[in-house]
């Protein structure tokens, strides 16, 4: 009898603990953010790699979706409308974080969630020239566009926009840039072209509102683009597809400048598929453009306060950390000190992200896109 009691209290303890723990479990829910990244596939593996498996690991209740992923940007005009229209209707957009380049635009539409400095308090570590910059999206890292050149021929690599239209007329061949819709490499280029005819106040212009106006000063500079279609690389007005096609081009020996990321460069040089030897340049009278990369949250995104934890976090030091010193090599948006001694041994003292040349507002550069394919390839 007495161990028939104790089997009763023992199975009571069993059910009373599988209650607790279920009640435990449902206390912690899991939070699902939808992530929408429009970029090349260097970013997308940061997130999937790196920066997702880190916060879901940080933060156990929270879950990152990565399912919407727009190589290059191609539907951005697409996406920034359905999203337009979603807060129009206060809707939910099927997206919580947003990386793509036209978040400034739905910040200045006024269709971002401007973050909680109690939600994001890791902002307070952001210059506020870059938040501003934002228009309600969030900087998070940043890159700039460099002039790479193969020193065992090019001994002195030019140092103005001139110096480089000028260095291309004199090698046939010997240089390229990507298609700018394909990747923003050959767009940076292109667009530095045409802000060569430009006042500083038509371009401040064309980076901060749409103008279709003032779009009709970029002919000069497509102008000038096509008429070094004989002196670029194939010297036939035909351009590599995308950003990695211009890499493949430095790797092969095909060319001996190029326009590249920053940080695709110098992860080509870590892995060993760029020439160990070449080396990266800026060039002035324009700068070739850089840059913050955002992340936006939509206004009527059901997740927001999720939303607004994953983006506090990537601007931590574990955060930023992985930006600098995984697979991408990004530049950070907080202060170098707040990284690891590795990381912080990587920048020259003074390094300073918010005086990178900005690009133009993301309708402008999809109109600039469409406009370059329609003048300037081909003999």
């Amino acid at each position: 009898m007495r161990n028939k009691k104790l089997g009763l209290v023992a199975g009571v303890v069993v059910s009373i603990a599988a209650l607790v723990a279920s009640a435990t479990q449902a206390t912690a829910a899991t939070f699902t953010v939808r992530l929408y990244v429009s970029a090349d596939t260097n970013v997308e593996k940061l997130y999937l790699n790196e920066l997702i498996p880190a916060f879901e690991a940080a933060n156990r209740n929270y879950k990152v979706d990565l399912s919407s992923f727009d190589l290059h940007g191609k539907n951005d005009a697409l996406t920034l409308a359905k999203i337009i229209a979603a807060s129009k209707t206060k809707k939910d957009p099927g997206v919580d974080v947003i990386d793509a380049g036209f978040n400034t635009q739905l910040g200045l539409s006024g269709y971002l969630t401007i973050p909680s400095a109690s939600r994001v308090p890791n902002l307070n570590n952001v210059p506020a020239s870059l938040i501003a910059m934002g228009k309600g999206a969030v900087p998070y890292r940043a890159s700039t566009v460099l002039l790479a050149y193969n020193p065992r021929v090019v001994a002195t690599p030019p140092k103005t926009l001139d110096d480089l239209i000028t260095w291309i007329k004199a090698n046939p061949g010997r240089f390229t840039y990507n298609v700018p819709s394909g990747g923003g490499s050959g767009y940076a280029f292109a667009q530095t072209v045409a802000d060569k005819f430009l006042t500083e106040a038509e371009r401040s212009t064309l980076v901060t509102e749409v103008n279709k106006p003032l779009q009709a000063k970029w002919k000069d500079g497509f102008a000038l683009l096509k008429s070094l279609n004989p002196y670029t690389y194939g010297k036939n007005g035909t351009y590599p597809a995308n950003n990695a096609a211009t890499l493949a081009l430095i790797a092969n020996g095909s060319v001996d400048m190029a326009t590249v990321w920053s940080d695709q460069f110098a992860s080509g040089i870590k892995a060993g598929t760029i020439p160990s030897y070449w080396k990266v340049a800026q060039i002035s009278s324009p700068a070739l453009t850089g840059g913050p990369s955002f992340l936006g949250v939509p206004k009527t995104s059901r997740n927001g306060v999720a939303a607004q934890k994953f983006i506090n976090w990537v601007l931590s030091p574990e955060g930023q950390n992985i930006i600098v010193g995984g697979s991408l090599n990004g530049y950070p948006v907080v202060p170098i000190t707040l990284l690891s001694a590795a990381n912080q041994d990587k920048f020259a003292v003074g390094t300073d992200v918010s005086t990178l040349r900005p690009g133009y507002l993301s309708s402008n550069a999809t109109d600039f896109k469409n406009a370059w394919a329609l003048e300037v390839p081909g003999k």
